[in-house]
This record gives structure tokens, C-alpha cells and sequence, in this order.
């Protein structure tokens, strides 16, 4: 299996705390770019990961069924827990297996926003733990996760 993370899509939800005026989503998304090819290369990455656009949660869930599946870190799941996920996955898939990770903003992801995501098939609703951590930390977290479990 080979890990890496190939974009990034910046969504507008409804608790974000920080909205972006329209003439500063590109700036953003420029520098955000720029971030991530310095990452790159400092990681010896061949490939470097592409910032999308800022968009919609709706136009984001009209993409889920592209990818076999799709991780949504939700701190009110009490149940299913992100190593029970990803076990699942390498149980299931032998090859390359396209995955996405949905994490919410600061504020937390809304019920309806949860409901939304939920409609399409391919979404597993995974608990971190106890702990709320950073929008920010939690990329790091999952993305750990699915390497140390999923990298042979």
C-alpha cells in the first residue's frame, strides 16, 4: 500500500470560526500551497499535495463516492473507534485503497452537517478518543493512524 496524502479541500462549515472574504480565499489558498510544497520537500515527498479551493460541505459530499472510503472524525461517536476502522481496512483491502478524511472546524461539525455526510455509504463515523483536540492536531493524528496501521 502507498500512504500519502495527495490534496487538501478546505470546507466551509457552519460553526467555523473563521470565514473567509471571497477576494482572500485565493491568497489563502496560495500560501496554504506554498506550505505544502515546502513540507514536501523537506519530507522527500515525490509527490506534493494539491490545496483545492475552500468549498462547500454539499459539493465535498458529491465527491465521497469517489473513494473506496471515507473517515469522519466526530467527537460525539462513542462507539467505533478510528483503529477498529482502519483494521477493517487492511482486512478488506489488499491493494491500494483511496481513503478520505472529513475533520471538522473548531467549532465542531453540526448534527445536520453529520447527517449530511452520513448519507452516502462509504462513511465510517470514528470516536478519537476522550480527548478534543485542534482542527489542525486531529490531521496529524488520523493521518499517523492510517500509516502506522495501514503502511506494511
Amino acid at each position: 500500500m502507498n500512504f500519502g496524502v495527495y490534496d487538501i479541500t478546505p470546507v466551509e462549515m457552519e460553526r467555523c470560526v473563521v470565514k473567509y472574504e471571497e477576494k482572500d480565499k485565493m491568497k489563502k489558498i496560495n500560501r496554504w500551497q506554498k506550505i505544502s510544497e515546502v513540507a514536501a520537500k523537506q519530507c522527500d515527498r515525490d509527490f506534493i499535495p494539491k490545496i483545492n479551493n475552500i468549498t462547500s460541505l454539499k459539493n465535498v459530499c458529491n465527491l465521497l463516492h469517489e473513494y473506496d472510503i471515507v473517515i469522519l472524525a466526530y467527537e460525539k461517536e462513542q462507539k467505533t473507534t478510528l483503529k477498529e476502522v482502519l483494521r477493517s481496512i487492511k482486512e478488506k483491502y489488499q491493494e491500494e485503497v483511496k481513503i478520505a478524511v472529513i475533520i471538522g472546524p473548531e467549532g465542531g461539525i453540526d448534527t445536520k452537517e453529520v447527517e449530511m455526510i452520513n448519507k452516502n455509504n462509504n462513511v465510517r463515523t470514528v470516536t478519537l478518543g476522550k480527548r478534543i483536540l485542534r482542527t489542525e492536531t486531529v490531521a496529524l493524528s488520523v493521518l499517523s493512524n492510517i500509516m502506522y496501521e495501514l503502511e506494511n
